[in-house]
């Protein structure tokens, strides 16, 4: 199994969009498209790959600025939580417009194949109602919910400090020491690594 993984900072939040891609099938997903959508769409197109799914691990604007581009360049369905569904339904502070341009909702246990791959959803609620982390083979990819050194704030619409701290503990921190952390903001880091350095937790 080759499975390529591109990390870009997009948007003026630098949040890191992720193009995650079989190398021998050439699928793809792409994960928090947040901005820069002609720089996205041209790397993508650069790689010569179908995209499969955009996964978004929550509804904030600086992760789905670019995922209705992306969706009608690629025809690939957009997917998210429903609780964060909710909250762009009604117009929440510092969601995303992707209103009538979501095509799936994901939860808890939900697992994505696509080529070789295989991405299960994890609801980690704190950041937002509906964060989700996706775990695929010795990475997960944790959005705004688990950052290197940190957490993600819970003093926006929503945010619930003790369910975030409680779900990391209880749904990531299980998790073996070796998984790579690929956040929504700033360096990647591993389990171990936050397990013992994380002062949140």
């Amino acid at each position: 199994m080759s499975i390529k993984i591109k990390r870009i900072p997009a948007g003026i939040y630098a949040a890191n969009c992720y193009i995650v891609i079989d190398q021998e099938t050439k699928d793809c997903i792409v994960m928090d498209p947040g901005g820069d959508e002609e720089d996205l769409i041209k790397i993508i197109k650069g790689e010569n790959v179908q995209v499969k799914y955009i996964l978004l691990t929550h509804g904030h604007l600086d992760h789905t600025g670019a995922a209705v581009s992306l969706k009608k360049e690629f025809k690939a369905p957009i997917c998210i939580n429903n609780e964060d569904y909710k909250m762009i339904s009604k117009g929440a502070s510092m969601y995303g417009d992707i209103d009538n341009n979501v095509d799936q909702f994901i939860k808890e246990g939900d697992i994505f194949k696509v080529g070789s791959m295989e991405i299960k959803c994890i609801h980690t609620p704190g950041h937002t109602p509906g964060s989700l982390c996706f775990l695929m083979g010795d990475s997960i990819f944790t959005g705004d919910t688990l950052f290197a050194g940190s957490i993600g704030r819970t003093d926006l619409e929503a945010g619930d400090f003790n369910a975030i701290v409680k779900n990391i503990k209880e749904k990531l921190m299980i998790l073996d020491d070796e998984i790579e952390v690929l956040p929504g903001h700033g360096p990647e880091s591993t389990i171990g690594r936050e397990k013992v350095h994380n002062p949140f937790l």
